[in-house]
């Protein structure tokens, strides 16, 4: 049997002692003088009267027996809408103070090592498992228990139409005797909770999330992996003055929560990224999640059926994330309708196979309304410090209600490369700050008519060997480049003007 359990049953034991010594006196005379009315009492009457008392104090006959109260902390909250806060911060403190006291344990992995050294875990209760904790001299004691036992079960919530949904439901439990209860009501959670948030923050691993290919049995719809990606507005290559700007925007945001309450907004910024391919849109989310420490959702939109579906995506996100809709002019048609087809789509509709309406049927009935309602209606509010931020290689394709400002508040145009940008290029692929052939890179990137975007750029300047002239080389691959480039350009307007 655990010492924790041991521990309890002996205090309860104590107090019943206890209890029952002051009461011998008192219950003996309760019996006598019962002893002598009862032979005088109708039966009918009598039992009647036995039965009310007993269901009116029953709760109360038997907490003279047992003086412990329970407090549940579920996993779920609101209807299992979303991850309970406090289960997390209770898992978090207890894995911290008492799971070395428990022999069934759970193992997660930790944030690495700030001195690069191997992984470190964290071990949490095993369900069934009891530990005890003591505050201020009162001990408790927590009990890690799992209902359902893996029932499924179509939720009446998200998606209905033969979504299914695990049952098992996790929760803690906290047992304390009642004399402590203001002191663990008022004391003792809110120090769990503190403590919880305080120890995760220092073991928190960032993690890249998606709600793609998925087991439609999991509890929640989002799996993820640890999020690694090394990109930081150091490295990124883009106009010095644009990225300071774009910082100073994110510094705002992460330090306006008392702001957006004053003036009565969500506490959540939207960004749109749009230009051409191969411009470091992928590259600037990157490092927006390394700059500000967020996690990162990437929504695929077609693998969501339906708004529904949709909301519960975003319910279940947390704060300090951004939600990541990448190429979302052509993910889903988003245009509802305002666009009328015409009459060649129509006919072509009316003529499809069997088999492509199949195909419609389970193709995501996500829709533009559904869309907004998510990142800027009263579902928006659920949750704080997010960022919204979609792609997009054709800005002028999207619907002009998705990209308003207050629903996209910043719109960052992510443009070719200019000398600015290859110079941060050159340093990280080459570490060099200057070599004579700078300035034929500038005379070239000057010419408006040269377009060539960073992740050309970039694999021209990628060492190919170690030898001690590469960088040389690199650079001379690079105009060349850009010289085939101007050529092309200026063969293609002496053809324009010879036609004309």
């Amino acid at each position: 049997m655990p010492a924790a359990r041991r521990m309890r049953r002996a205090a309860a034991a104590a107090g019943v002692v206890e209890r029952f010594a002051g009461m011998g006196s008192a219950l003996a005379g309760v019996m006598f003088v019962w002893s002598m009315l009862s032979p005088l009492l109708p039966r009918q009457l009598f039992e009647h009267f036995v039965g009310r008392f007993l269901r009116r104090h029953a709760r109360r006959l038997a907490g003279l027996v047992d003086p412990y109260l329970t407090v549940t902390i579920s996993e779920h909250c609101g209807e299992r809408m979303k991850l309970g806060d406090v289960y997390e911060q209770a898992k978090a403190y207890l894995s911290h103070q008492c799971a070395r006291r428990a022999r069934s344990l759970r193992a997660e992995r930790a944030a690495r090592d700030g001195g690069g050294g191997g992984d470190r875990f964290l071990l949490t209760m095993g369900d069934g498992e009891e530990v005890y904790d003591v505050f201020q001299g009162a001990t408790v004691w927590w009990n890690s228990v799992s209902s359902g036992g893996g029932r499924r079960y179509e939720s009446p919530w998200f998606g209905g139409g033969g979504v299914v949904y695990d049952d098992d439901r996790r929760a803690y439990r906290l047992l304390f005797h009642r004399r402590h209860r203001d002191l663990v009501v008022d004391s003792y959670l809110p120090h769990v909770c503190r403590e919880g948030r305080a120890i995760m923050l220092r073991n928190r691993r960032r993690k890249l999330f998606t709600n793609a290919g998925g087991d439609r049995y999991r509890k929640s719809a989002w799996s993820y992996v640890a999020f690694e990606h090394p990109s930081t507005f150091d490295t990124l290559a883009m106009d010095p003055a644009k990225k300071k700007d774009i910082m100073d925007d994110l510094d705002a945001f992460r330090d306006g929560k008392d702001y957006y309450a004053r003036i009565g907004k969500a506490w959540k910024r939207g960004y749109l990224l749009h230009g051409p391919p191969g411009t470091g849109k992928s590259t600037m989310i990157a490092a927006m999640a390394n700059y500000l420490d967020y996690d990162i959702y990437d929504v695929e939109l077609t693998s969501v059926a339906t708004n529904t579906d949709l909301r519960r995506l975003f319910i279940e996100t947390k704060g300090k994330s951004i939600i990541v809709i990448e190429d979302i002019d052509c993910s889903v048609d988003l245009t509802g309708k305002r666009k009328k087809r015409s009459p060649h789509a129509a006919a072509a509709a009316a003529a499809a196979e069997p088999g492509d309406a199949a195909k419609d049927e389970s193709a995501s009935k996500v829709t533009l309304s559904g869309l907004l309602n998510v990142i800027d209606g009263l579902w928006s509010a659920c949750g704080g410090e997010r960022i919204v931020v979609f792609t997009t290689n054709h800005v002028g394709k999207l619907d002009p209600a998705l990209i308003r400002r207050g629903r996209m508040d910043k719109h960052i145009e992510m443009s070719y490369c200019c000398f600015e940008t290859f110079k941060i290029l050159a340093k990280n692929y080459l570490a060099i700050d200057a070599h004579h052939l700078f300035d034929d890179v500038r005379l070239l990137l000057q010419d408006a008519k040269i377009k060539i975007t960073p992740a050309d750029v970039a694999e021209h300047l990628m060492r190919k060997c170690a030898a001690a002239d590469e960088a040389a080389s690199c650079l001379a691959s690079l105009v060349r480049a850009l010289e085939k480039k101007a050529k092309g350009k200026a063969t293609v307007e002496e053809e324009t003007v010879v036609d004309e």
